[in-house]
């Protein structure tokens, strides 16, 4: 069974625009080559650190949605730890409400609601 998955990581700030998305773009393909499915991401740029991290004071951010069967994390994470790029990251796995929350945050949970009220008529 599928378990969602959402993982934040933040890059160091030297990296220009470009070097921050192929950052994320090389991550992003790891968990594709390991068979997660990737349902959403967003970079939310470069933003201030809560607190000096290696000197640093702001770093780019970006979140990957995904789901998978769980064993993609440990690669993935091993990864980051291998990249200098990457100064923090986090992975979380969504339980049903985080995974509702995070659908109509991004304002797709409507889409669910015309999907579902399309079928519904078409059984009718």
């Amino acid at each position: 069974m599928e378990k969602r998955y959402e993982t934040v990581f933040i890059l160091t700030p030297v990296l220009s625009d470009d070097q921050a998305k192929e950052a994320a773009k090389k991550f992003e393909k790891i968990l594709t080559d390991l068979g997660a499915k990737i349902n959403h991401r967003e970079n939310w740029g470069l933003k201030k650190l809560a607190y000096p991290i290696q000197k640093k004071t702001t770093g780019f951010y970006h979140l990957v949605d995904f789901s998978g069967k769980g064993t993609e994390i440990a690669e993935l994470e091993l990864q980051f730890k291998r990249d200098e790029r990457i100064l923090r990251f986090l992975t979380i796995a969504l339980e049903k409400h985080g995974a509702t929350w995070a659908d109509k945050r991004r304002g797709r949970q409507g889409e669910a609601k015309v999907a579902k009220t399309t079928t519904k008529k078409a059984e009718a």
